[in-house]
């Protein structure tokens, strides 16, 4: 891919598109397979970075994964809860989901395991999972002591009992732990600290989970607590939908472009919590189809809206994107988590949508995106810069289809999660 891309304006569209599969149920989905008893067939997965270095460790760990490229399906040979390798370094690159889930996958094993990514990756926490390790008996600790990888696991097994974790970084920590639970000797027991923060994904776990054959009780109140049986997953054949945080640059695209775009494959009951953004862009004046098996957005007149984005904070700077075009200030709240992702999003995001005209108000948890028109300009093009963040260049591009001479730098960083974004927002958009 080039070292920029410029988005040509278009519309109003009309547009079917499927997107890859979830990244998110991919590697929950690869994860409860690889941990379980038989083989596990997943359909629909995605192939991304994300799900290559999550593939590759499980290699290096052991457990062979056989991939179909045409079919878009992952063949797993579980190990039994009982990982082949005693001895493994674990590279992750910047895949957050790939460094929590398999912390606390080989503390259930025997054997000395590190993990490490990229630099960013270094920088990203991950001292409150290591705690909760901790607390259950695991030998694990942070190289550097500084609270973020690289990741030393001596593990002779998951002991299990009681701990505590808190729920404001990440909900990954949570997710990982729960996977892994299973397989601890007694059985785990995990009270949350405080607010959880992107629910929906916990929810994916436990549903995921259920589905490989491990029921998690449900406790009062909800996602405070967690009673894990031990128990054993179960091989299987997987569907996986597509993503819906990548769905959700579609949807934007018809509210900003106008016109019609259907996604099909997800429906309003999908696993994904993410799915819910055509909740907020109809408040905005979109109308929003839901079907069976596909959601349609219409675009309409745009108007300003204060959304609470913590349930679906992947798709923060795809509403950003739309709020430049409607009437009326934007304002988005606790969010406070997404400033330890891929970037500091929240920044990231306050200074690019400036370039574009906007007048941007950014606060610890959120943004307050005023339209250039109401200041009595108008946006401009801008070369954005995508901070090696895939979200970041998605969602930015999307201003493009209504203002001429938007650049994306580094376009390859959508890799990550949706290598071919650019040539299906040029399909849906018509500017291949």
């Amino acid at each position: 891919m080039t070292e920029t891309i410029q988005i040509q304006p278009a519309g109003p569209l009309r547009a079917t598109i499927r997107p890859p599969g979830s990244k998110s149920i991919t590697n929950r989905a690869l994860v409860c397979a690889a941990l379980a008893e038989g083989t596990s067939v997943l359909s629909g997965a995605l192939a991304s970075d994300d799900t290559r270095v999550m593939l590759d460790s499980l290699a290096a760990l052991g457990i062979p994964v056989t991939e179909d490229a045409r079919q878009r399906t992952l063949r797993v040979a579980g190990c039994g809860g009982k990982i082949p390798a005693a001895n493994a370094e674990l590279f992750v690159g910047n895949s957050g989901t790939t460094m929590r889930f398999l912390t606390a996958l080989v503390a259930a094993g025997h054997g000395r395991y590190r993990l490490d990514g990229v630099k960013r990756m270094r920088e990203r926490p991950i001292g409150d999972l290591l705690a909760t390790l901790q607390q259950l008996g695991v030998d694990v600790s942070s190289e550097t002591a500084n609270d973020c990888p690289p990741v030393l696991v001596n593990a002779r097994g998951l002991p299990g009992g009681l701990a505590s974790i808190r729920g404001n970084i990440s909900s990954q920590f949570l997710s990982g732990l729960l996977m892994a639970a299973p397989y601890a000797e007694r059985e785990v027991q995990l009270a949350v600290e405080g607010v959880l923060v992107s629910q929906p994904y916990v929810e994916m776990t436990l549903a995921v989970m259920r589905s490989f054959g491990v029921d998690v009780p449900r406790a009062e109140p909800a996602l405070s607590r967690f009673d894990v049986p031990r128990g054993k997953y179960r091989g299987m054949n997987y569907a996986i939908e597509p993503d819906a945080s990548a769905a959700s640059y579609f949807f934007a695209a018809a509210a900003i472009a106008g016109g019609t775009v259907t996604v099909s494959g997800l429906s309003a009951q999908s696993l994904q919590g993410d799915v819910a953004l055509v909740d907020v862009l109809e408040q905005m004046g979109c109308r929003v189809e839901r079907r069976a098996h596909e959601i349609a957005v219409i675009g309409g007149s745009l108007r300003g809206v204060t959304v609470n984005m913590n349930a679906i904070s992947d798709t923060v700077q795809t509403l950003a994107a739309v709020a430049l075009f409607a009437e009326g200030p934007t304002v988005i709240t606790d969010v406070e988590h997404i400033r330890h992702k891929e970037t500091d999003r929240l920044h990231a995001v306050a200074v690019e949508l400036r370039k574009f005209g906007a007048t941007v108000d950014e606060r610890p948890d959120g943004l307050t995106i005023t339209p250039a028109k109401l200041h009595g300009s108008s946006l401009r093009g801008a070369v954005i810069d995508t901070y090696d963040d895939h979200r970041m260049a998605m969602s930015m591009s999307l201003v493009g289809l209504k203002v001429p001479g938007v650049v994306i730098r580094d376009p390859a960083c959508v890799n990550k999660t949706y290598p071919e974004f650019f040539r299906d927002l040029a399909l849906v958009s018509s500017w291949q």
